[in-house]
C-alpha cells in the first residue's frame, strides 16, 4: 500500500511555543509534558466532535437528500472530519502507550526495549508531522483533487522540453504521494516536450498541496537542442485548479458556453485520429477555454473538458477574491510573466531555490524526479495565518 505522503518534517513544539491554548482529549492522561497534551494543542477535538454530531443529526433529518449536491458536500465533510478525528485519536493512544513502555523500560533498565521503541517513536513523529501539515490546509477547496495546466513560455524548444519535464515531475510526485495522475490533454512540442498539457491529480488534499506550485518556473541549463551546448534559460507557467462540481461550487448556463469538436492531434490510436473526438469548450462571458482530446469518445472528452472549465472558473473567482483582499491590505500583487516562483539551475552548478520562501536544495535530480515535499511544506507553513 502506497504511503499517503512523504511531506512533513515539522518538529513538534509545545503549546507555549505556538501560542495556542491546549485542548486535552477526554480520553488522554492530561499530564503536563505528555505527547497527548502537545498533540491537542493544534487540534480542537471538542470542536470537531461537535461538528460531527451536528452533521450526523442533519444527515438523519427528513428532506436531507432533497438537494443532492448540498447533501453530498456535507457527507464528504462528515467523512473528512471523522477520518481526522480517528487519526488524531489513534496517534494519541499510540504516544500514550509508547510513553508507558519507555517508562517501564527505564525502571527495569531494559535497553533492548528502549531500542525497539525507537522505531515506533519515529513512526509516531512522522505521522504527527503529516497531520500537523494537514492542519495548514484550511482553504475552501484544499481537500479536493486538482488539475495542473502547464504552458511552455519564453525559450522556444527548450521551454517546451521544460514544460514536459515539469509534467513528469508532478506525475512522479503524485505517484510517490499515493495519488493518481492522468494526462488529460497535451499539445506536443516541436522537437520534444509539450507546448501545453493538462494533468489531473486525484487524491485527498491534492489541491491543498499543489497550490504551492502555481506560478512561473525558471530553468537554467546547457541546452540539449543547441549544437554549441550553450547555456539557456527557459520558462514554463504552472496553473493549479481545484476540481469542482457543477451546480454546487460553480454554475454555468448552457447559453454561456460554446462547444467545438475536432480531430485529436495527440496520442490515442488510429480511432482517435480519424474521428472528431476532441472537444474544446469556451466560456463566452470570460473567453476561458478548456480542451480534452485524450479519451476515445467525444462524450468522455466533453465531460472532462467541462470539469476543467469549471475548475478554471473557480480559480478565476479565487484570484479575484485574493486581489480584492490584497487591495484592502495594501499589498502590491503582480502576475507578470517574469515573476518566477522557483528557479532550477542545472549549470554551472546545481541548485533549486524557491524565491517565496528561500528554501533551496542542491538535489536537483531528486526534485525533478518528484521530491517536492520540502518545497510544498515550506510554502504551506509560510502562509499559515496569511488569510488574517
Amino acid at each position: 500500500m502506497a504511503r499517503p505522503h512523504r511531506l512533513p518534517s515539522v518538529v513538534p513544539v509545545r503549546a507555549e511555543q505556538r501560542g495556542h491554548k491546549c485542548r486535552i482529549s477526554p480520553g488522554s492522561s492530561g499530564k503536563p509534558g505528555t505527547a497527548s497534551q502537545t498533540l491537542w494543542c493544534v487540534f480542537d477535538l471538542a470542536s470537531k466532535q461537535r461538528q460531527i454530531a451536528d452533521l450526523e443529526k442533519e444527515a438523519t433529518a427528513e428532506g436531507f437528500w432533497h438537494d443532492p449536491g448540498t447533501a453530498q458536500g456535507k457527507m464528504q465533510r462528515l467523512s473528512s472530519l471523522t477520518r481526522q478525528l480517528e487519526e488524531w485519536r489513534g496517534l494519541d493512544e499510540r504516544s500514550a502507550s509508547l510513553a508507558e513502555i519507555v517508562e517501564l523500560a527505564i525502571e527495569e533498565g531494559d535497553d533492548s526495549l528502549i531500542e525497539s521503541s525507537a522505531a515506533e517513536l519515529a513512526e509516531i513523529v512522522d505521522t504527527l508531522e503529516r497531520l500537523e501539515l494537514g492542519l495548514t490546509l484550511s482553504g475552501e477547496y484544499d481537500g479536493r483533487s486538482a488539475f495542473i495546466a502547464l504552458h511552455a513560455g519564453a525559450g522556444g524548444v527548450d521551454s517546451q522540453d521544460w514544460a514536459g519535464m515539469l509534467t513528469r515531475m508532478y506525475s512522479r510526485w503524485a505517484e510517490a504521494s499515493g495519488m493518481k495522475s492522468e494526462l488529460l490533454d497535451a499539445s506536443p512540442g516541436d522537437e520534444g516536450g509539450v507546448k501545453r498539457a493538462t494533468l489531473q491529480v486525484t487524491g485527498a488534499n491534492a489541491y491543498g498541496y499543489l497550490r504551492s506550485e502555481r506560478g512561473v518556473h525558471r530553468l537554467v541549463r546547457l541546452s540539449p537542442f543547441d549544437a554549441d551546448h550553450a547555456r539557456h534559460t527557459s520558462f514554463a507557467l504552472v496553473e493549479v485548479m481545484p476540481e469542482v462540481e457543477d451546480g454546487v461550487d460553480v454554475t454555468v448556463s448552457d447559453d454561456d458556453i460554446n462547444i467545438e469538436v475536432f480531430r485529436a492531434g495527440g496520442h490515442g490510436g488510429q480511432s482517435v485520429q480519424k474521428n472528431s473526438t476532441a472537444v474544446r469548450i469556451t466560456h463566452l462571458p470570460t473567453g476561458i477555454k478548456a480542451v480534452c482530446q485524450n479519451e476515445r469518445s467525444q462524450y468522455q472528452n466533453r465531460t472532462i473538458a467541462m470539469r476543467i472549465l469549471l475548475s478554471r472558473l473557480a480559480e478565476v473567482e479565487r484570484r479575484k477574491r485574493d486581489k480584492e483582499l490584497a487591495e484592502i491590505k495594501g499589498d502590491h500583487v503582480s502576475a507578470e510573466w517574469g515573476n518566477q516562483i522557483r528557479s532550477y539551475v542545472l549549470h554551472p552548478y546545481k541548485m533549486i531555490k524557491d524565491h517565496r520562501t528561500g528554501h533551496e536544495t542542491s538535489d536537483a535530480e531528486g526534485v525533478l524526479d518528484g521530491d517536492l515535499d520540502p518545497f510544498i511544506r515550506s510554502y504551506l507553513t509560510s502562509t499559515v495565518g496569511a488569510a488574517n
